[in-house]
């Protein structure tokens, strides 16, 4: 039993239970731990305000770029129709090149 009972420790703690105790309790570890909890809070709110960024910007893309690209497809669609339409019915037309 005289094995069992070191200095400073309880009859059954292990070497590892002892060392990972004085580990935890030395101020390194501890201004470690805050300093990895301070980055780890830091992370989640930059996360949440790039989330609410990318939000804003999709939605505004959505609101005012896709209509502006469907608008000048329908107008690309009009202007080809009109050239059809001018070559089919045998009147030159501005954006018709000459024929040779």
């Amino acid at each position: 039993m005289a094995l069992n009972r070191r200095e400073g420790g309880d009859p059954g703690e292990g070497v590892v239970a002892r060392v990972s105790s004085s580990i935890q309790g030395s101020p390194i570890f501890q201004k470690g731990r805050e300093a990895a909890s301070a980055t780890a809070i830091c992370g989640l709110k930059l996360l949440r305000s790039t989330g609410k960024a990318a939000w804003i910007a999709s939605t505004t893309f959505l609101v005012l770029v896709v209509p502006l690209i469907i608008e000048m497809d329908r107008e690309q669609q009009m202007n080809e129709l009109e050239m059809q339409q001018a070559s089919l019915l045998g009147a030159p037309s501005s954006m018709m090149p000459p024929p040779k």
